[in-house]
């Protein structure tokens, strides 16, 4: 088990998660900070001048998930994670890799007042000052780490179990953590689906409302918005994988003998660590408002949906998928499908 203490540079994190050594047998300290200095010193200069923050970096999100996993197999568990997590992407995409290796994770939010943060950050940085070899964790020591999280804490506090910091020791705060576990609070109920160890195929449903937009919903286990639908399992018709995932997620059974018409074929080229395949699209046709307002989403895997536009969908979905939304809009009016390979149109051939 993984016991992520988020919240901000200030909120007693570290100083919490010594004092959880002592309440918690067999527990292990495990700051993935360590795993940004490893990289900050074998990645060339120009990588990372590119990225604002380790966090930013694809091979940090792996690593720190890889690293995990590595602990678990030598040590009892749990795991006592005191690292700031703002970016909630980031926090599907670390949780979810973590759920699909089957390790579950319980997030607890350190919070404390602006005023009380910003007194804690000033003494901090003036105690490091004199260090000058000292090498500031780079997802803590931002140009403004307060008003960073000032922005992710409506987020923050509804996915994780918030405990106050101000007024609390150290030791205060790691028994509420202990006791909060032992309640069983922070619990982060993400779908464990077990990471692909070779290129799939995926079948997904476009929903059309009755001004057109489209249908999308926001995983909790993968960074980005998504189509409903997913991977076709062995032996299974992708048409009938389509009908069985949108039934699952979202409660929307479509009539049985109804043919989903095919809208796109794009085979996704494989990019470390992901193997690629193909991907299909279906048109599911429109949705009735009273249909669409009784959508079911499993708190597990789905944390919302909503309609949007073509427009809108282009900053929600990575390029990959909004390119092979644009196609399959077009598809839809034409009449015809489209075949892409990594979304592009496959030329025609004489």
């Amino acid at each position: 088990m993984i016991v992520w203490l988020n919240g901000p540079c200030g909120a007693g994190k570290t100083s919490a998660a010594r004092e959880l050594l002592d309440l918690i047998p067999g527990s292990t300290l495990y700051d993935p900070e360590i795993v940004g200095q490893g990289l900050r010193s074998m990645l060339p200069d120009k990588r990372l001048a590119e990225v604002g923050d380790q966090q930013d970096l694809p091979s940090w999100r792996r690593l720190v998930v890889d690293t995990a996993a590595a602990l678990l197999m030598e040590t009892p568990g749990p795991l006592l994670v005191p690292l700031t997590l703002l970016r909630q992407e980031y926090r599907d995409e670390i949780f979810g890799a973590l759920a699909a290796r089957g390790i579950p994770v319980r997030h607890v939010l350190l919070h404390a007042d602006e005023t009380i943060l910003r007194t804690r950050v000033a003494q901090d940085r003036a105690d490091l000052a004199p260090d000058a070899d000292h090498d500031a964790p780079t997802g803590d020591w931002r140009p403004d780490p307060v008003g960073n999280y000032a922005s992710a804490l409506p987020w923050l506090s509804r996915d994780a179990h918030v405990i106050d910091t101000g007024s609390r020791t150290p030791r205060e705060v790691a028994e509420l953590v202990a006791a909060a576990l032992r309640d069983g609070s922070g619990s982060c109920g993400i779908v464990q689906t077990p990471e692909p160890t070779g290129a799939t195929l995926a079948a997904g449903v476009l929903f059309f409302d009755e001004r057109d937009r489209v249908l999308l919903v926001d995983p909790t286990y993968k960074p980005g918005w998504e189509f409903p639908g997913g991977i076709v399992e062995p032996g299974e018709p992708p048409s009938s994988a389509a009908v069985r995932e949108v039934a699952e997620e979202l409660g929307i059974v479509l009539a049985a003998g109804r043919p989903l018409r095919l809208l796109v074929i794009d085979w996704e080229p494989p990019r470390r660590p992901r193997f690629g395949g193909l991907r299909l699209l279906f048109d599911g046709g429109r949705l009735p408002s009273a249909e669409a307002d009784r959508l079911l989403l499993p708190a597990a895997e789905l944390r919302a949906c909503r309609f949007v536009t073509e427009q809108e969908a282009a900053t929600l979905l990575p390029p990959e998928r909004y390119a092979r939304l644009h196609w399959a809009l077009r598809a839809r009016i034409e009449g015809c499908p489209v075949n892409l390979e990594a979304g592009e149109p496959v030329p025609a051939r004489d």
